[in-house]
């Protein structure tokens, strides 16, 4: 079933649901969109009415302003939940970073999120923006896509390790596919969602305000500074816990495997 939002600032936002029972917002990464959550989306749906939302930049929805502020998210995140009535929320990668920004504004009981995209104490970096601002400018989407995968990683990872020159020759490749072609028409959210995410560095105690009860998962094979942002959370947040996902890797989101489903689906259950 989908919903579309007509009116109001958020006008434009479609909303996708499916299941029934208690409400829970699957809240994408950057570079994706909503539908790269379906089958997460099918996991939950035999216990929870499980809604999802493209954010702003993607195709058929409301675009991404030249000021673009973390604000905008939020409120573009409370008309989704006043819609549906949810107070549960999945975030993943950059949905997390708005997901916890969101609960210090607004009513969430329940917060689960997977590698989190939030810098504390430095751990995200955004140098890497301004050449992958350049090659995207120069229309050198490889190059770009390289750039954003080698700064989302960390630096880890056998890829993040060649030269610059095979990491974009085998982009190159993924490019031709069509989840590669997906990912490139999304590649200018990038910059300013990392630029975001960014600007919000500070230590783990800014999040202290947030009273939901907090899920932190981290892939036993993501990049290591997502395990480090889930334990510092865990510690500065007065209910959350950090967990380790074993066998998973940035996108085990998107795949959902039972036995990476199964912990959220537990704590989102209560």
């Amino acid at each position: 079933m989908e919903d579309v939002i007509s009116e109001g600032a958020a006008a434009g936002l479609r909303i996708r649901t499916v299941g029934s029972g208690p409400g829970v917002l699957i809240l994408h990464g950057g570079g994706v969109v909503a539908d790269d959550y379906r089958r997460l989306a099918t996991a939950l749906s035999d216990r929870f009415t499980v809604h999802s939302y493209d954010r702003r930049g993607r195709p058929g929805g409301p675009p991404i302003s030249p000021d673009h502020a973390t604000e905008v998210d939020v409120a573009d995140l409370a008309a989704v939940l006043e819609r549906t009535g949810a107070t549960k929320i999945f975030g993943h990668s950059g949905g997390a970073f708005i997901a916890l920004q969101a609960r210090l504004r607004l009513p969430l009981t329940r917060i689960a999120v997977y590698d989190p995209g939030i810098s504390v104490d430095s751990s995200v970096s955004a140098g890497w923006l301004p050449a992958f601002d350049r090659a995207l400018a120069a229309g050198d989407r490889p190059l770009a896509m390289a750039l954003a995968g080698a700064g989302a990683s960390g630096g880890e990872g056998v890829a993040a390790r060649l030269p610059l020159a095979a990491q974009v020759a085998i982009t190159r490749v993924f490019l031709r596919t069509p989840v590669g072609r997906r990912m490139s028409e999304l590649l200018p959210t990038m910059s300013t969602e990392v630029g975001l995410i960014a600007a919000h560095d500070g230590p783990a105690s800014q999040y202290a305000g947030v009273t939901a009860e907090v899920l932190l998962a981290y892939g036993s094979r993501s990049a290591s500074y997502f395990g480090d942002t889930c334990r510092k959370l865990a510690a500065a947040l007065p209910h959350a816990r950090a967990l380790r996902i074993p066998r998973s890797g940035h996108n085990a989101a998107n795949i959902a495997r039972p036995d990476f489903v199964r912990p959220f689906a537990q704590f989102l259950a209560g």
